[in-house]
């Protein structure tokens, strides 16, 4: 056997460059016991955490590979639910910046999370039409409610009630009765898309945000209350879907009312309103309001946030008296002089009496979500997630008669506001340069700061200059700017070419560059020094010394690394090659479908690798210019071709959202490099060949780095048939359960390749619990025959777990098991496992340990295989066995919780009566309460005195 050629693997280090991704929404986080001055926002598969006084990011919660798509802090502050792109939901201790508890439900992405009251529930709405409601306690999914028929848009809990209402893009408004978990109602006033909803009013009114310019208002009515309502209130009620007969009996005066329910209306009941008129003309995309409830705040597609307030039952009542005053004033000024009738005059209360507008806060520019929070000073502030990669805070105080908004901090040195479009490194590997259509930005690859930015127009290309103080740009408009890195200055602007600037080579011998753009032109420039006008000293300068004229566009030039030949990729789908003293014609590498975008020459300038947009990479010889090889490198075009310095491997970037790296000897593909989530337009590798880094659409920068671990292709290959494997099964058919239609299950769970996994080690656990009953029995007879007691030999996997017996061992994997993964794990088993587990089950149970989980296993099992349980004789008696015991072991489990609950009562009026200090969730609304009537109660002891 011949000796295998090693490669070392290139590993993701770090993601930077990127402040906040489009697809996610920002929220505010209590970090450190601080409101409003900490903002989570999604960044690809991470969420950052970033201070908005320092601009400084403090947190990274670690994703794996999968798009944020939304975010959700709890209740609490503790915890922040994230929501990814392929339909999972991991909860995030804002504490530790780990997340241990993940949700697999969805088949899509998710597109709204919202907690309950108390954080103890998760509602989680996606593009695949369900709603599923989680416990995040337990770690585990309650119920998944089917209705809608496209993507959910947004989710709220009630807060007195146990419902949950839902909006969606089928233009439909849904409610749901959580403890019988069906929609009783569906609200279908709305004629597109609903985008947003928002409760208001102590939960007594709707507001919603569809596709148009209006916000839509409806007033809700919960039954329970309108059996209490008093006779004047009886007419506001005429108007709604009720029917609703009064009869009021002369003689002894009491009110009879009879409601004639219409057959959704059982628990509430839904009337419009009315509408508030948005400046905006085109769709909601977020409609939030604070948590008190008064500020109200929407956005579309622009800049501009709309504020409106909330007024309370005491400002209504103080501006319809204004109003009436007003009227009144009015018609005694119109009447007539002599008439001395009394005037009625009635005026009606409208929505926009109620809702008023507050201001517009201009964003810098376009919103694409925001949040809000009120400080302790009681001012509001607005957090926004721009599209062009930048997080503002603006502040406003909303008691003023006219709030103007204050931009107060913004977050935008950590990247670029557009995509980065070329990267380079510096000659030492510390310093990477990426520039954009409006900046450049030094970087230092260690820290993975933002050292230096540069305003700059758009550039297409770009090397520093040896020496590393000097740094040259390509514009799209053909011009070569030149900055010095220290002070940041633009030292001079040269037009070099009519069009486009494509690409720059840097010659060997480090004395100049060549350049090649749209006017059908490649450029060859020399360093010089000239006199600076503004001081003594002499600076950097280029001058240009020969121009090669060609047929048609230039795309690329590269020169080889002896500096005799220069490579030039035209727009005729060919590369020609010329001398570079004489520059003459020397080769053609014809062969290419569509132009060559980007190509390199090795370092031993025996090879050429060209990159086209036709998805290919061919590799040439730069002797005679034949075609040794083409590879079908990517699913998309080729962007751009780099290889390591001192080797024939190369890496290609696509737009497939992938960097591959290939031998150019053997023709092979070593590795593929998956991190991006869109267009990879450029990438850099460093001088020693340890680094690389690659710019996207997604507008993040990726550093990838070279370990140590050597890679074998034979692995490489087998790890890549696992994730193929692993993915296939995500995809395919949920397993069937009696009873219910394939496609209509309605258990929260999906199936994973870890779910499948633990179904795996609880099938192998109960095979090895039955070959160690089986040995023992054997072993038993052994000895009854031999009359002696024969030492039995230990399994080496019971010895690992602590010398346990099989149905301990048993009882550990399933205590091992995910609590988000029992269900689907126990759904994929065989029906065969079922009759050893529940065996076993009762032997677990009797002892009396983990009761809880032991039955939300048997319940399961139970649930979905009751027709062959039942139908089987041999099952009855262990059937009868566990319905004993699990009520008496279930009973004995909650008179304990009753005792602690009782205990912790106690304890809890201990300690109120000895401190007055409330320990629980109502403890400062109880204090302030008590301070406000010990104050009022001073004040009438001093008035009396």
């Amino acid at each position: 056997m011949g000796l295998t050629k090693q490669y070392l693997r290139y590993a993701a280090s770090a993601v930077f460059g990127l402040i906040g991704s489009q697809k996610g929404n920002i929220v505010f986080v209590t970090l450190r016991g601080e409101k409003g001055r900490y903002v989570a926002v999604p960044a690809c598969e991470h969420v950052f955490i970033w201070d908005l006084r320092k601009g400084e990011k403090i947190l990274i919660l670690q994703g794996l590979k999968q798009e944020v798509t939304c975010l959700c802090p709890s209740p609490d502050g503790l915890h922040l639910g994230v929501g990814y792109e392929d339909g999972s939901i991991r909860i995030f201790s804002l504490l530790s910046g780990e997340g241990n508890v993940t949700f697999n439900g969805h088949k899509a992405a998710i597109t709204a999370l919202r907690f309950d009251q108390l954080g103890g529930r998760l509602a989680s709405g996606s593009k695949d039409t369900d709603v599923i409601v989680w416990d995040v306690i337990n770690e585990s999914g309650l119920y998944r409610l089917k209705g809608h028929k496209d993507a959910i848009t947004q989710a709220l809990f009630l807060r007195e009630k146990n419902l949950l209402v839902t909006s969606g893009k089928d233009t439909v408004v849904k409610w749901w009765d959580l403890d019988t978990q069906h929609c009783f109602k569906t609200m279908v006033g709305h004629r597109t898309e609903v985008w947003g909803l928002v409760l208001v009013s102590e939960e007594k009114r709707l507001i919603t945000g569809a596709s148009d310019s209006e916000l839509r208002a409806w007033d809700i009515a919960y039954l329970q209350e309108i059996e209490d309502l008093e006779e004047p209130e009886l007419k506001k009620i005429r108007g709604s879907s009720l029917t609703v007969q009064d009869t009021l009996e002369a003689e002894d005066g009491t009110l009879t009312l009879e409601v004639d329910e219409a057959p959704e209306d059982r628990i509430l009941s839904c009337r419009k309103a009315g509408s508030i008129m948005r400046e905006g003309r085109d769709r909601v995309v977020n409609l939030t309001v604070d948590k008190t409830g008064r500020i109200l705040a929407c956005h579309g597609t622009d800049s501009v946030l709309e504020v409106f307030c909330i007024l309370s039952k005491e400002e209504i009542q103080k501006k319809m008296d204004k109003k009436l005053k007003k009227a009144k004033k009015k018609a005694k000024l119109n009447s007539c002089k002599g008439d001395k009738e009394d005037l009625e005059i009635n005026v009606e209360m409208t929505l926009q009496d109620e809702i008023q507008r507050v201001t517009n806060v201009k964003t810098s520019a376009k919103i694409k979500s925001f949040d809000l929070i009120h400080s302790p000073q009681g001012e509001l502030k607005a957090v926004f997630l721009l599209q062009n990669n930048l997080v503002e805070l603006y502040s406003l105080n909303s008691s003023l008669p006219t709030p103007q908004p204050v931009r107060t901090s913004r977050i935008t040195m950590g990247g670029h506001r557009s995509d980065v479009r070329t990267l380079s490194f510096s000659s030492d590997n510390i310093a990477v340069l990426s520039a954009a259509a409006d900046s450049v930005k030094i970087w230092n690859r260690s820290t993975l700061q933002c050292i230096r930015t540069m305003t700059c127009e758009y550039a297409l290309c770009s090397f520093f200059v040896p020496g590393d103080r000097q740094v040259i740009i390509g514009t799209k408009t053909g011009k070569l700017q030149l900055y010095d890195l220290a002070s940041g200055n633009l030292l001079e602007t040269i037009d070099a070419h009519d069009g486009a600037l494509w690409s720059m080579s840097l010659s060997p011998d480090q004395r100049g560059f060549v350049t090649g753009g749209a006017d059908k032109s490649v450029k060859f420039w020399d360093f010089e020094l000239v006199k600076d006008e503004n001081s003594t000293q002499k600076r950097l300068s280029v001058k240009q010394t020969r121009t090669l004229q060609l047929d048609e566009d230039v795309l690329c030039v590269s020169y080889s690394p002896n500096q005799k030949l220069l490579a030039v990729s035209l727009l005729d789908c060919t590369v020609k090659i010329f001398y570079v003293d004489t520059l003459k014609f020397f080769l053609s590498l014809y062969g290419h479908k569509l132009p060559v975008i980007c190509m390199d020459i090795s370092y031993d300038g025996a090879l050429i690798a060209t990159g086209s947009a036709d998805r290919n990479v061919k590799i040439w010889g730069l002797d005679f210019g034949d075609c040794h090889k083409s590879l079908f490198a990517h699913d998309d075009s080729v962007m751009y071709l780099q290889f390591v310095p001192k080797s024939h491997l190369f890496f290609t970037a696509g737009k497939d959202h992938k960097i591959k790296q290939w031998d150019a000897d053997k023709f092979e593909h070593i590795q593929t490099l998956e991190g991006h989530h869109q267009e990879i337009w450029c990438l850099a590798v460093s001088p020693n060949g340890d680094y690389i880094v690659s710019s996207s659409h997604d507008k993040s920068l990726r550093l990838w780095e070279r370990t140590r671990e050597p890679l074998i292709l034979e692995e490489e290959r087998e790890m890549q048939r696992e994730a193929e494997y692993e993915e296939s099964v995500a995809k395919e058919d949920q397993p069937a359960v009696p009873g219910e239609t394939q496609g209509d299950s309605y258990f929260t769970g999906r199936k994973t390749i870890e779910t499948v996994k633990a179904a795996e080690r609880i099938m192998e656990a109960i095979e090895l619990y039955r070959e160690e009953t089986a040995k023992m029995k054997e072993h038993k007879a052994i000895c009854k025959a031999a009359g002696k007691e024969v030492p039995l030999p230990v399994n080496p996997v019971l010895m690992a777990y602590g010398n346990i017996s099989p149905s301990a061992y048993v009882l550990e994997i399933f205590k091992g098991i995910k609590s988000s993964e029992l269900e689907e794990s126990l759904l994929v088993l065989p029906f065969s496992y079922v009759p050893d587990i529940l065996k076993l089950l009762n032997e677990f149970i009797q002892l009396g340990s983990d009761v809880e989980l032991l039955c939300r296993c048997l319940f399961f099992l139970l649930r979905i295989h009751f027709g062959q349980i039942t139908s089987n004789q041999m099952l009855v008696p262990v059937i009868e066995k566990l319905k004993e015991t699990t009520i008496s072991k279930v009973s004995q489990v909650r008179d304990v919780i009753g005792f602690n609950m009782a205990g912790l009562d106690y304890l809890k009026r201990e300690c109120e009566a000895k401190s007055e200090v409330m320990f629980f969730a109502d403890a400062t609304s109880h204090l302030e309460e008590k301070k406000r009537k010990r104050k009022k109660r001073e004040k009438l002891i001093l008035t009396l005195t």
